[in-house]
């Protein structure tokens, strides 16, 4: 086979390691509109304070405790979650949506015994 015939049946395949994990915990100040509308999440908020929070872990039904403790600690509201990827994306100004990721993240932590990533911002 040539080379251009092995490019295309290449194939990716992904995979989430067995583990107690927070892979990305990352919150987006002032996101453009045009990253909320692909996201499917609801554009007529107030931009001057928007943000977004995005959080992935396993095992990926942990992301069912996450979105329960990110709204509890903070106004945020699930913007998605997804128990089969381990997804979750929380919505609010960005103290609220810093403080739900800084909650989830300690109680990942602390109380599950989970290994965590650093918070990043942009």
């Amino acid at each position: 086979m040539n080379e251009i015939d092995l490019k295309d049946k290449m194939r990716i395949i992904q995979e989430i390691v067995p583990g107690k994990q927070i892979t990305l915990a990352h919150v987006i100040a002032n996101p453009d509109k045009i990253l909320y509308r692909k996201l499917g999440l609801d554009p007529s908020i107030d931009f001057n304070r928007a943000a977004i929070g995005i959080v992935t872990m396993s095992p990926s039904e942990t992301a069912i405790i996450a979105g329960d403790i990110a709204i509890k600690s903070s106004g945020a509201e699930i913007g998605f979650v997804d128990r089969f990827s381990g997804t979750l994306i929380v919505t609010g100004t960005v103290s609220e949506v810093d403080t739900a990721i800084r909650a989830l993240v300690e109680y990942a932590k602390e109380t599950l015994g989970f290994t965590v990533c650093e918070i990043t911002k942009t």
